[in-house]
C-alpha cells in the first residue's frame, strides 16, 4: 500500500451552530473532531493526519484533543485559512513524500474505516476517489419560486468525504485554482477543471456534515447504536 496522508480541515466557524467551533462540540464523551479522527487512526492504510483549523484553535487541539486522546498519527496541526480550500492548501505543504492524499470533513464524525480505506484504494487505482450516497428524495430543479424541471435521482450523486487523490494530481489542481483564483466546493471540482475522471465509491447515508443541532442529535443517536452492536 501507499503511504497515505489524510488531511481533516476543522477551521469552520459553525455560523449555523451560534458560530460555534462544531468540530469541538461534545458528540457523547468526546469532541466531534475526536469521533473524526478516530475512524482514520483506526483505518490500516492510513498512513499520517494532518489537521487545519482556526489558528485561536491550534493549541487546544493539540492537548485537548490530539493528546488527550492519543493520536498518535497526527504528525501536525496546521492553521486554516479564510476558506477550506485555503485550509487544506495550508495541510498540503506536510504531503511532501506521500503517494495519495485523503481529504475529510472534521465535522462528519460518523465515516467508517472501511469507507476510508475504500475511497483510498480506489484513489490508489485511478488517480481519484469520491464517496456519496443517491438523493433519497425527488430533486427538482427551481427558479424564481417555480419548478423548472424534475432531475433523474439515477443519474445524481450527493457527494461526502473523504475524498482521495494522487498526491501530484491534487497539487497540480490547487496550483491551478490558485492561478485562475478558482474556489471550489470540494477537492473533486478542483480536479475535474484539470480534465481528470474521477471515480465513486458507496458512501452512507449516516456519514453526515454535523451543522445543525439535529445533526448532532441524529450523531449521538447513531453513535450509541453502534456502541450497543445495532
Amino acid at each position: 500500500m501507499k503511504k497515505v496522508l489524510a488531511i481533516i480541515p476543522s477551521a469552520g466557524m459553525g455560523r449555523r451552530m451560534g458560530s460555534r467551533r462544531k468540530n469541538f462540540l461534545a458528540l457523547l464523551d468526546r469532541p466531534v473532531l475526536a469521533h473524526t479522527l478516530s475512524a482514520f487512526e483506526q483505518c490500516p492504510v492510513v498512513t499520517s493526519i494532518v489537521v487545519a483549523v482556526q489558528p485561536s484553535d491550534a493549541e487546544y487541539c493539540r492537548h485537548e484533543v490530539v493528546a488527550r486522546y492519543g493520536f498518535k498519527k497526527v504528525i501536525g496541526v496546521v492553521e486554516g485559512g479564510a476558506e477550506r480550500q485555503d485550509s487544506v492548501a495550508n495541510a498540503l505543504k506536510l504531503a511532501k513524500g506521500f503517494d495519495i492524499v485523503a481529504v475529510h470533513d472534521g465535522a462528519r464524525p460518523l465515516v467508517t474505516p472501511g469507507i476510508i480505506e475504500a475511497v483510498i484504494r480506489a484513489a490508489v487505482e485511478t488517480g481519484a476517489a469520491v464517496c456519496g450516497v443517491r438523493p433519497k428524495d425527488t430533486i427538482k430543479e427551481t427558479s424564481s419560486g417555480r419548478v423548472k424541471k424534475t432531475l433523474q435521482r439515477e443519474s445524481l450523486l450527493s457527494v461526502q468525504t473523504p475524498q482521495a487523490f494522487r498526491t501530484e494530481l491534487l497539487l497540480k489542481a490547487f496550483e491551478t485554482a490558485q492561478k485562475d483564483s478558482f474556489i471550489g466546493t470540494d477537492e473533486s471540482s478542483l480536479v475535474e477543471r484539470l480534465g481528470a475522471e474521477v471515480s465513486v465509491v458507496e458512501g452512507a447515508y449516516e456519514n453526515i456534515k454535523i451543522t445543525t443541532e439535529d445533526d448532532l442529535a441524529f450523531a449521538e443517536c447513531v453513535l450509541r447504536k453502534r456502541a450497543a452492536g445495532l
